[in-house]
Order: structure tokens, then C-alpha cells, then sequence
């Protein structure tokens, strides 16, 4: 079993994340990319600017992965997710995880992104073909931690974080 989280400055590579989890006991690696994609709620996107609360960013990758291959155990977990301005097609989050069985898997993957949209601060901007600029909720919820152009809400922090 092993766990990865962490937030990341370059390109992620497919590859690595793979070769991160990959060994002789598991039957299954599956492979996750987030991507920004074209079109948004009808409007022309043409990239999208990620900011986090880098500290509090990185640990909350570290605990999801980490929770998910004890939840999922025996998986091995790797995920890792993008700051700063993404074009078309560029991935902003990586997930890979490798099991014996290809149905726990998908089940940790999806957990994975789940928690990853719920628990980190991570927030985006969308950069429209018409020339503006939004921060948009990263749930995909009904706007709960979007912000103006001024810039993102901050999340409420719990007692004792930083």
C-alpha cells in the first residue's frame, strides 16, 4: 500500500502517476485526468487559473490519499493537483490508483476526486473567450465558495488549523 498527495507547479505526466502505483500484486491501475475543457456552462473557456492555499492544500492531498488506501486497502494511491494558468486540454488534477480487483479501483477513484473537490482549498478562474474572468465554485455546486473577480472566498477553517 502506498499513498501520494501533492499539489504541483508543472504539467502532470500519465505516465509517472502510473509508474507511482504500479506493481506485480495489482490486476488494475486506473488512471484519472482532470482536464480543462472547452466549454463551460454554455460559455467559450479558453484556460483556467488554479490558486490553493498551498500548506493546507498539499496536507489535505497527503490525508485523501493516504485515507483512500486504507479505506481501499490494498490500493496504492497517487494523486496530484495543478496550480497556476491551464490551457485547453491541460490537465489540473491526476488521480492513479492500483488494486488487485478493477472494481475497488474505480470505487477509490471516485472517492478520491470526491474528497479532493469537497476538502481542498482549491479555487478557479476561468478565463472566457470574450475576455473575462470568473471564479467559479470547484464543486460544481451552486456557487458555495465562488467569488467576484476580487477573488475567491476563503474556506472557514476548523479550531487549531493554520
Amino acid at each position: 500500500m502506498s499513498a501520494t498527495g501533492r499539489l504541483v507547479h508543472r504539467p502532470i505526466g500519465a505516465d509517472a502517476l502510473i509508474a507511482e502505483v504500479a506493481a506485480p500484486a495489482n490486476g488494475a491501475i486506473l488512471l484519472f485526468l482532470g482536464v480543462v475543457r472547452e466549454l463551460n456552462e454554455g460559455r467559450a473557456v479558453t484556460g483556467i487559473e488554479y490558486s490553493a492555499y498551498e500548506a493546507m492544500a498539499a496536507r489535505e492531498l497527503e490525508d485523501i490519499a493516504a485515507e483512500a488506501a486504507a479505506r481501499f486497502a490494498p490500493a496504492a494511491i497517487c494523486v496530484e493537483h495543478r496550480t497556476g494558468t491551464l490551457n485547453i486540454e491541460e490537465a489540473s488534477v491526476g488521480i492513479a490508483v492500483a488494486h488487485p480487483h478493477r472494481g475497488v479501483a474505480y470505487d477509490a477513484s471516485r472517492w478520491v476526486i470526491e474528497e479532493l473537490k469537497r476538502r481542498v482549498p482549491i479555487w478557479k478562474r476561468e478565463h472566457y473567450a470574450d475576455g473575462t474572468r470568473e471564479w467559479v465554485d470547484p464543486t460544481g455546486g451552486n456557487g458555495a465558495g465562488a467569488g467576484t473577480e476580487q477573488g475567491p472566498t476563503l474556506p472557514v477553517l476548523a479550531a487549531g488549523a493554520p
